[in-house]
């Protein structure tokens, strides 16, 4: 699969952001995907992931209750809101998708990226 990210933009702290990663390619597999983050110095990060043959999702501590992952099969997208964003959310997100097998998704490594899109809260 091949995947491009959208929607990163610049907002003030308590906003709000709807990241898309268009999915092309063989969809029809199971898959895990996944939003990861990299704040400049810092280690990536996974922030949500979903399991397309289940549809279960799994947040970061640091997302839980402000994030919301979820795909829409019809338009092939992969979507990420954030709400009551922070300085913290700060960073270059990226998209993510590994062949999967089983609902582990936080546990796999990822195969295929998309080339990111910035984030930046203020």
């Amino acid at each position: 699969v091949q995947l491009v990210e959208s929607g990163g933009a610049s907002v003030q702290a308590g906003g709000s952001l709807r990241l898309s990663c268009v999915v092309s390619g063989n969809t029809q597999m199971r898959y895990c995907m996944a939003w990861f983050r990299q704040a400049p110095g810092k280690e990536r990060e996974g922030v949500a992931f979903l399991y397309t043959d289940s549809g279960n999702t799994a947040l970061s501590d640091s997302a839980k209750g402000r994030f919301t992952i979820s795909l829409d099969n019809a338009k092939n997208t992969l979507y990420l809101q954030m709400t009551s964003l922070r300085p913290e959310d700060t960073g270059m997100y990226y998209c993510a998708a590994v062949r999967a097998g089983f609902d582990h998704c936080a546990t796999y490594d990822y195969t295929t990226w998309g080339q990111g899109t910035q984030v930046t809260v203020s």
